[in-house]
């Protein structure tokens, strides 16, 4: 009998992919999700197909959770407010979601009985860290978002609940994930602004923001590929070998699009917003030690992802 799993966020960009490789491998999958960013598009095939059982619900709603969650093996949480920058904007609807959510999302298992537990965290995690590549286990740990707080926040809450049940956990640290489905970001921000201005493009920051993309294929990859010798609760990076700028993303953009000379903007500064870590790369050791290696470098990712959301949007 297939395994039944649980994704919280499988609407969603990440969510979506990891569902159409869960239904790859035969698994029962149920969906939940409140819509508030994933778009039942993303998986209306597989439900169509009785593949995927799909329950529109908010994850501050514990008892449709923990309803969600009955004879579940796996859960996979990746329901979140997603975008760093909407945590000064509305950072009480952030809390909410990525703190209560997390931690009913957390106990719903537990309650359940749930064998695994696997938590989308962030490498925002690292805040501005003095060590580049960043591995698991450097400290201190400080944030300067309240997203990269709150993904912190989900991983302590989630050790201690492995701690005292039977439960096991990953959080995944991931670096910035692109592709296919992506709702947000710089790759879908350029894009836009590039097909409404296709001569000038105005650029958050200095351009010189070094960061870490990870297509969402090698992501999905990275999640679902066996694990061993692990503990009760683990942390894990997820990312790829390098990083790449802000305007070398736009010089990818303006490629791919067929613009010539588009001239770049600035607003100013070293990062693009309140909250922004305008360099970091999380070291992949530890994944690469249990056998999982992006098949793109950041390059690759980008101008991947570029292609098929020029396609998509």
């Amino acid at each position: 009998m297939p395994q039944k799993v649980l994704v919280t966020g499988g609407a969603g960009f990440i969510g979506s992919n990891l569902v159409d490789a869960l239904v790859a491998t035969g698994a029962s999958v149920t969906v939940f999700d409140d819509l508030s960013s994933g778009r039942l598009e993303f998986i209306q095939g597989h439900v169509k197909s009785g593949r995927v059982k799909f329950v529109k619900g908010s994850i501050l709603d514990r008892k449709a959770l923990d309803a969600a969650m009955q004879s579940c093996g796996r859960a996979f949480h990746l329901a979140a407010t997603p975008d760093v920058r909407a945590g000064t904007e509305k950072p009480q609807a952030m809390f909410n979601v990525n703190m209560a959510g997390t931690f009913n999302a957390i106990d719903a298992a537990r309650s359940a009985s749930v064998g695994e537990f696997v938590f989308a965290s962030s490498a925002t995690v690292y805040g501005e860290a003095s060590v580049i590549p960043t591995p698991e286990n450097y400290s201190p740990l400080r944030p300067i978002s309240l997203y990269g707080a709150t993904k912190l926040a989900g991983e302590a809450m989630l050790s201690g609940v492995c701690g005292v049940s039977g439960m096991k956990a990953v959080a995944y640290r991931f670096a910035n994930v692109i592709g296919r489905r992506g709702t947000h970001g710089v790759i879908r921000d350029f894009i836009l602004k590039m097909r409404r201005n296709p001569k000038e493009l105005e650029i958050l920051g200095n351009g010189k923001q070094k960061k870490n993309y990870v297509h969402v294929d090698d992501c999905v990859a990275g999640i679902l590929h066996p694990k061993k010798g692990l503990g009760k609760f683990e942390t894990l990076n997820i990312g790829s070998a390098d990083s790449i700028t802000v305007t070398e993303i736009a010089d990818i953009i303006a490629e791919e699009m067929g613009l010539h000379n588009v001239k770049y903007t600035f607003t100013g500064g070293d990062r693009g917003w309140v909250g922004d870590v305008p360099k970091y790369q999380p070291a992949i050791d530890s994944m690469l030690a249990q056998g999982w290696k992006p098949k793109m470098n950041s390059e690759q990712a980008v101008r991947k992802a570029v292609k098929e959301l020029i396609t998509e949007i």
